[in-house]
């Protein structure tokens, strides 16, 4: 299959995920007004807004299965650290700075943390995250590695349907034989695991044709990430308070699964247009900065107008300086990046090639 346009509904999807996660932060988390966000805002329609990151995984899942298709291994490990890291340096430095002067938000990992925090392999490391939001990242990474697997073998239909047969069945033994938290849970992200491939379940339909095979995956993919979002739901409410109701969390779930199978049976080829590609531009940085620079204004700022119109502003601003970074940072940095990391990988190659071979005998 050649010659599709380009999913500028994906874009957009992506952009109201993020602004979404954006609602949920900005109106339902007590700390960016340093007293209840209920209080503020008692109605807390964006309660469920974490969801966002989960739409996220699932668009995830979907873009890195066609971003790399025809790829081999080091193309494809090389776009996503292109496509990462000019953003995510930025991201470290300024929310490390803003939260030295300001520590309302979170207080500051610290100088070492953050030189860590450039790796974005901290977790593993066992250093604490300059920003909250980065436990994401984590996740994308380990997704990313995954698949390297696959896309190391050569991607074809059946090879990437039994990648998410296998992954979902070992999902489903450590669910049900393997306690929480151990390290298989980890490697193999049994809470995430799910999304990103009923993602991938949604491309093969787009790129073939929706089979019994590939509904398949996407419908057991929903019913293994169900006990997750459960179990999430019942974080929201603090000791001694009454449980939100799981069943919207339940309920929009579905939505943001039906939205990805609706972008891979064309059902929204009609959402279309330059603009979809503009806010979608913003995405990556938006999500990196609003907690820790957006939260920041919303706990100085608090006050000075109403909550739901200082939100809105904090907000825009926020787009707007995510913008600043797309244009200024990401689309010049990338290439940048790009070309010192070839030329690295280069450098290597001509150093093997000069290396002399040893004899048994040496």
């Amino acid at each position: 299959m050649t010659g599709r346009p380009r999913l500028e509904v994906l874009d957009g999807l992506r952009f109201a995920a993020a602004m979404a996660v954006l609602a949920y932060h900005f109106t339902a988390m007590d700390r960016v007004w340093d007293r209840r966000a209920d209080d503020v805002f008692p109605d807390q329609p964006f309660a469920y807004g974490w969801l966002g990151v989960h739409l996220f995984f699932l668009i995830s899942g979907f873009v890195i299965c066609m971003s790399s298709w025809g790829r081999g291994v080091g193309r494809f490990l090389l776009s996503r650290a292109v496509r990462l890291y000019p953003a995510y340096w930025l991201s470290v430095v300024v929310c490390a700075l803003v939260l030295t002067a300001w520590p309302f938000v979170q207080k500051p990992a610290g100088a070492s943390a953050a030189l860590v925090n450039l790796t974005m392999f901290h977790e593993p490391l066992g250093v604490r995250p300059v920003a909250e939001v980065y436990w994401t990242l984590w996740a994308e990474l380990r997704f990313y590695l995954l698949f390297s697997l696959v896309v190391w073998w050569g991607l074809t239909y059946r090879r990437v349907a039994g990648f998410c047969v296998a992954w979902l069945g070992a999902v489903t033994v450590l669910k049900a034989f393997v306690p929480d938290g151990t390290l298989p849970h980890i490697v193999l992200m049994s809470d995430y695991a799910p999304l990103f491939t009923a993602g991938i379940g949604c491309y093969l339909m787009y790129r073939f044709r929706p089979t019994l095979l590939t509904w398949g995956i996407v419908g057991v993919s929903f019913v293994l990430a169900v006990p997750s979002v459960v179990f999430r739901t019942g974080l929201e409410a603090d000791p001694g308070e009454t449980l939100p109701p799981r069943w919207p969390a339940v309920v929009l779930l579905g939505v943001c699964f039906l939205l990805i199978i609706a972008v891979a049976l064309g059902r929204l080829d009609r959402l279309r247009g330059r603009w979809l590609v503009v806010v979608g531009a913003t995405t990556y940085p938006l999500y990196l900065l609003h907690l820790d620079i957006g939260g920041t204004m919303l706990h100085e700022w608090q006050g000075s107008m109403p909550g739901w119109l200082l939100v809105v502003v904090v907000a825009v601003l926020m787009v707007v300086l995510a913008w600043l970074v797309h244009r200024f940072v990401e689309r010049p940095g990338a290439p940048l990046l790009k070309r010192g990391l070839l030329w690295i990988s280069a450098k290597v190659r001509v150093r093997r090639r000069k290396e002399p071979e040893l004899s048994p005998a040496q």
